[in-house]
């Protein structure tokens, strides 16, 4: 599949600074960061088995739901970025912060960095105030966004998709660390395909190029790939993921994989990204599991139908 090229997004945080396809669907469903650096080595990789908006942007409240997490409060600058970040993420990391709480920690943390990417000036200052073991984690998502951000090129319409709520978070964790033990593919690459694909499975509807499917084949790959079963099953869609990613060199050469998967490396340092975070904090996917599906700038909560 080809993919859309945007406009350029000017100015970056590079997170070497800071311390040591297939669906046209990702270039449409914007993560948060900043590109152009590799993410520090303080994020390890999986282990292998053996345009700035105004400055004004306020980050919505979490949804409501089982969660304990309170709104919380407006942000409306760097400093303010900065001191919810450290929040966010460090109760992400606390075994003490119920598992409950996990998503709705994520959707915040997913606004924020969001911010950061849509205001490049603030970057530099949230950089210097955040502590130093968060730099390197938050450099790794900066990047990670606006990898995908410059990606993307959304129509002026809203997509004809229909938003569901994902698959439960322990559910599609066993059908990862599954497909790992069947194939041998890290299942922190399996989550982050799902995540920036589909919000892990959010999202219903064909891509402009065809793909279908919570991981996003064009048919004729499905074909191949999907072992005769159903392209819109978490469970088939995963398996055939892994076995397409194995074909390509996984677990040896997982860069190789993942641009045979779609060839940009902007994606493939996206995804490597995210797989380190997870890879480095298994809590981390909880959070992730509640990000939230934007189409540019726009939010598509749960219960839309285009």
């Amino acid at each position: 599949m080809g993919v859309v090229r945007p406009p350029r997004v000017t100015g970056c945080w590079h997170p070497g600074r800071v311390g040591s396809r297939v669906a046209a669907v990702v270039v449409a469903v914007f993560v948060a960061g900043c590109g152009g650096g590799s993410s520090s080595g303080a994020l390890r990789s999986p282990a292998r088995p053996a345009g700035s908006a105004a400055t004004t942007a306020v980050v919505p409240p979490a949804p409501a739901g089982s969660s304990s997490v309170p709104a919380p409060p407006p942000v409306t600058g760097p400093a303010s970025v900065a001191g919810r970040l450290v929040a966010v993420e460090t109760a992400i990391r606390d075994r003490s912060t119920p598992d409950a709480d996990l998503a709705g920690l994520g959707r915040e943390q997913q606004d924020l960095y969001r911010l950061l990417v849509r205001n490049p000036d603030w970057q530099a200052t949230v950089q210097g105030l955040l502590p130093a073991d968060l730099r390197a984690l938050a450099g790794a998502h900066v990047m990670a966004g606006t990898e995908l951000r410059r990606l993307a090129q959304p129509k002026p319409e809203l997509p004809k998709w229909r938003i569901v709520a994902p698959g439960p978070a322990g559910e599609l964790l066993a059908e990862y660390k599954g497909a790992q033990s069947a194939l041998g593919v890290p299942w922190q690459y399996l989550a982050a395909i799902h995540l920036v694909e589909t919000r892990m499975g959010r999202i219903r509807g064909d891509s402009v190029a065809g793909a279908q499917g919570p991981m996003q084949f064009i048919p004729s790959t499905w074909k191949v790939y999907g072992n005769g079963g159903d392209i819109n099953s978490d469970h088939d869609s995963i398996l055939a993921a892994a076995r397409l990613l194995k074909s390509r060199g996984a677990p040896a050469d997982m860069a190789r994989a993942l641009y045979a998967y779609n060839p940009s490396q902007r994606y493939v340092r996206a995804v490597t990204a995210y797989a380190g975070v997870m890879a480095a904090e298994e809590r981390a996917y909880l959070a992730y599991h509640g990000w939230q599906v934007y189409y540019g700038d726009t939010l598509l909560p749960e219960g839309y139908v285009g």
